[in-house]
């Protein structure tokens, strides 16, 4: 099976280290979608045998990942297709290792990790699980086969954040279930602490929209996805430390589970994440 490798791109100029680390293998299928209007034109000069397309966005229409993810596997030329984001570098057997559970016929979707090269709030998992399989996982690192991807109809464009994880979660109700493959591990910068918390408060409002469109999976969220259920409790009671100002040593508990790695930060990060919970949850009701 031959294999593309797709990335999608908006002002990103880091995407120069990933092309860099790729284009070494000259069989390998290249893809660009950028959204920069032009603005990265000395990247793609500079990569000949990368493939790029303009991304313009449709008519009333906002530049859209989904969108652009759908323009990219549909140009790939790949029977396999692989995600990376622009900025990630991948280590070294990478994309071997990641394909080969698809090659070898064993499954039809496999994810890696995503280990931070500084402020690391994830943990070096970019996905949701550590076993054979994952519920969930972002296109940061992710390889599946194109008849898959057709089968469920590609990345809803409605989303602008989440397209992958619907994507995946989808995939799994078609039966195609998220390979775990630990080393195939790609290298990402996840930005310093206020983009961290910037891109948790963007997550947390798409997981509102993603539980409102896979209702199904509500039963048992708490344990299996206690984070935006947790954290947005604790903020909805937060006017409780007014009277009670002992409330807010709940925060105690994950300070301390989180102490071997950037505590406060890892907090803070998670109540931005609740915070947009609460925000994206009056429109879902009403939606």
């Amino acid at each position: 099976m031959s294999i593309s490798v797709v990335i999608v791109s908006k002002d990103e100029p880091a995407l120069a280290g990933t092309l860099a680390a790729l284009v070494s293998d000259p069989e390998l299928d290249v893809v660009v979608v950028d959204a920069s209007a032009g603005r990265l034109d000395g990247i793609r000069d500079g990569f000949p045998a990368v493939r790029w397309f303009a991304y313009t966005p449709p008519p009333g229409v906002r530049t859209s990942i989904a969108h652009q993810r759908n323009v990219g596997v549909a140009v790939a030329r790949g029977d396999v297709v692989v995600f990376t984001d622009a900025g990630c570098v991948p280590q070294p057997g990478w994309l071997a290792r990641l394909v080969a559970p698809i090659l070898a016929g064993e499954d039809t979707v496999a994810c890696g990790p995503a280990v931070g090269t500084d402020v690391d709030l994830y943990g070096g998992v970019a996905q949701r699980g550590t076993g054979r399989y994952v519920d969930d996982a972002p296109t940061i690192n992710l390889a599946f086969r194109r008849t898959a991807w057709e089968e469920v109809g590609g990345f809803d464009e409605r989303f602008a954040y989440g397209s992958d994880v619907d994507f995946t979660w989808r995939l799994a109700a078609a039966g195609h279930r998220a390979r775990n493959v630990p080393d195939a591990v790609v290298t990402h910068d996840w930005g310093g602490a206020r983009r961290q918390l910037r891109r948790a408060h963007a997550y947390g409002r798409a997981r509102v929209r993603l539980y409102g469109k896979h209702r199904d999976r509500l039963r048992g969220v708490l344990r299996r996805d206690p984070v935006p259920v947790a954290y947005a409790l604790f903020l909805v009671g937060l006017p409780l430390a007014l009277r009670w100002p002992a409330y807010v040593v709940l925060l105690a508990v994950p300070l301390l589970r989180n102490r071997s790695r950037r505590p406060l930060l890892t907090v803070a990060d998670h109540l931005a994440y609740g915070a947009g919970v609460l925000r994206e949850l009056p429109r879902e009701v009403t939606r």
